[in-house]
């Protein structure tokens, strides 16, 4: 009877360390800024640690589409999925056979990791989820508009004042052409940087806000030089706003080139600076413009009286 229990036993022991034990994940989230997508597969309890006497299969909705096998090293994978790869070939005979695909080919569902090693085998499933993210937070890109629409009213109304107040004739035709160029490629780039869902657009829209906003730099110089009787004001207020239009040029150099914008912050700085310095300008057009008003209306008194005398 002992040697009967002790038979047993044993048989139970050796069946349990047949199976393969995995480190559990439920699942994983990917985006559309996911260039590659990696699904974890980790076995814990590998016994000879050996590729040669190893087998992976991967599976979607239970369709095999990987395979790799550890003795000849070769792995076999389905057209559709063509990408497919261990993620670190070196790493499964330690029990990392996780796969890397590319994020155009995983496809969200649930997805099944077989391991064997030698006559011991085991699976372990995971789903992978689909999150739609955004490029900008909705509060970043309304700042990104507030700040540009801003710069643009501000133009447009200190334009109104100064060819009210001023004799502009000859600058009046280029200060409308370029006040629309930067107009209708704001407008473009709004309705391109809005989205639920980071896209190329977004960066393209992003680009078509901020770089022609060059054009309010050398248009502000001109109706600040009408109205300035100092120079040195209006070379001040358009050092500025290069300084503000830099900044924004680069913060959208670094959002482009960074796989999450987190450099938004500089952007909005930027067109922000933009959009005060045109505040500044309109400001001083209207004061400007006022002064000039009441020197006007004083001349027609002053001349009767010096004429008595």
């Amino acid at each position: 009877m002992r040697a009967l229990g002790a038979w047993v036993l044993l048989g139970a022991v050796c069946a349990g360390s047949a199976q393969l034990q995995f480190s559990v994940t439920k699942s994983v989230v990917k985006t559309s800024q996911n260039d590659k997508v990696i699904l974890p597969c980790i076995v814990t309890n590998l016994a000879l640690n050996n590729t040669g006497v190893m087998f992976v299969k991967w599976k979607l909705e239970k369709k095999e589409f990987f395979s790799f096998e550890g003795r000849t090293g070769k792995s076999t994978t389905n057209k559709n999925f063509s990408s497919a790869e261990l993620n670190s070939p070196e790493d499964l005979k330690f029990g990392n056979a996780s796969l890397r695909l590319s994020n155009t080919q995983a496809v969200p569902g649930n997805y099944s990791c077989e391991v064997t090693e030698s006559n011991r085998e085991g699976e372990t499933v995971i789903e992978l989820l689909y999150r739609r993210v955004s490029w900008f937070t909705p509060v970043e890109n309304g700042l990104i508009i507030l700040f540009m629409v801003l710069a643009i009213l501000f133009y447009w109304i200190q334009f109104a004042v100064t060819v009210s107040k001023f004799e502009t004739t000859l600058l009046k035709i280029s200060l409308i052409i370029a006040g629309v160029v930067i107009t209708v490629f704001a407008v473009v780039g709004f309705s391109l940087l809005i989205s639920d869902e980071f896209k190329p657009q977004n960066q393209i829209g992003l680009g078509l806000i901020v770089l022609p906003a060059v054009i309010l730099v050398p248009s502000q110089y001109f109706l600040l030089q009408t109205v300035c009787e100092n120079l040195s004001f209006a070379i001040g207020v358009i050092v500025l706003e290069s300084l503000g239009y830099l900044i924004a040029v680069i913060g959208f150099g670094l959002c482009v080139t960074a796989g999450h914008p987190k450099t938004s912050a500089v952007v909005i700085a930027g067109l922000a600076i933009m959009a005060l310095t045109a505040l500044v300008g309109l400001i001083h057009a209207i004061l400007t413009g006022s002064s000039k008003k009441n020197q006007s209306s004083r001349k027609p008194v002053e001349e009767p009286l010096n004429g008595r005398w």
